[in-house]
C-alpha cells in the first residue's frame, strides 16, 4: 500500500485528488493539509511514502516544504503537482529534493502513474515542462536577489524591503538593480513579473 500525503490550499482540489487516488487499490491517502506550514508535522505523524505538494500555498510554499521533507524524512518521496508549469519551478523543485513534477491539467491516470513511479524510486517530470526548462536555462538570480524580489511583490519602499529581508537599504538597492539587469526589466515591478512568470521566485 502506498501511503500518500496531500497538500493543496484549495479544499475542492484536495478533495478531488483524495477521491481520485482513493479509487486505487494500492494507494491510501493518509493525510490532507491546506498549507505548506502543516506539511512536515503531518508527515512526521502519518509517515507517508509519497507527499503530493502544490507549489503555491499559504505559509511555506511547496518547494520549501519539499526541502523540509528531504531533510526530516528522506524516505518520503515528493511529487510536486501544480497549475503553474514554469521552468524555474521545475529546477527549484529538483534542487529541493522532489522526485517528480506534474501539472494539474495532466490526465488523471498520469497522476496515478506518477505516484506509483516516484514511490518505486523513479523520477517523473512533465515532458513539455522538461523541454521548456532545458531551453530556458537556469535562473540567473542569486538567492539574495530572489529573496529581495519576492519581498518586492507587494510593493513598498526600499526601507520596507530592507526591514523585511534584514539587509541595509544600500544592499537592497544593489540586489534590486542586479535583478532588474538580469531579468532584462526596466522597473522593479517588471522584474518581479518576469521572474514570477519564469518560476524563479
Amino acid at each position: 500500500m502506498i501511503r500518500v500525503l496531500l497538500a493543496d490550499d484549495q479544499a475542492l482540489i484536495r478533495g478531488a485528488l483524495a477521491a481520485l487516488l482513493g479509487l486505487e487499490a494500492d494507494i491510501q491517502v493518509v493525510a490532507q493539509v491546506g498549507s505548506g506550514d502543516e506539511v512536515l508535522a503531518a508527515a512526521l505523524e502519518h509517515r507517508p511514502d509519497v507527499a503530493l505538494l502544490d507549489v503555491q500555498m499559504p505559509g511555506k510554499d511547496g518547494l520549501a516544504a519539499a526541502a523540509e521533507l528531504r531533510d526530516a524524512l528522506p524516505r518520503c518521496r515528493v511529487l510536486i503537482l501544480t497549475t503553474f508549469g514554469r521552468p524555474g519551478y521545475l529546477a527549484r523543485a529538483m534542487s529541493a529534493g522532489a522526485a517528480g513534477f506534474v501539472v494539474k491539467d495532466a490526465p488523471p491516470e498520469q497522476l496515478v502513474d506518477a505516484v506509483r513511479r516516484v514511490h518505486s524510486g523513479l523520477r517523473v517530470v512533465d515532458p513539455g515542462l522538461a523541454a521548456e526548462s532545458l531551453s530556458s536555462g537556469a535562473s540567473p538570480l542569486s538567492g539574495r536577489e530572489r529573496e529581495v524580489l519576492a519581498a518586492a511583490r507587494d510593493g513598498g519602499t526600499v526601507a520596507d524591503l530592507a526591514r523585511a529581508v534584514h539587509l541595509s537599504e544600500g544592499t537592497v538597492r544593489n540586489h534590486l538593480s542586479a535583478a532588474i539587469g538580469k531579468t532584462g526589466a526596466r522597473t522593479r515591478a517588471e522584474a518581479v513579473r518576469i521572474a514570477d512568470d519564469r518560476g524563479w521566485l
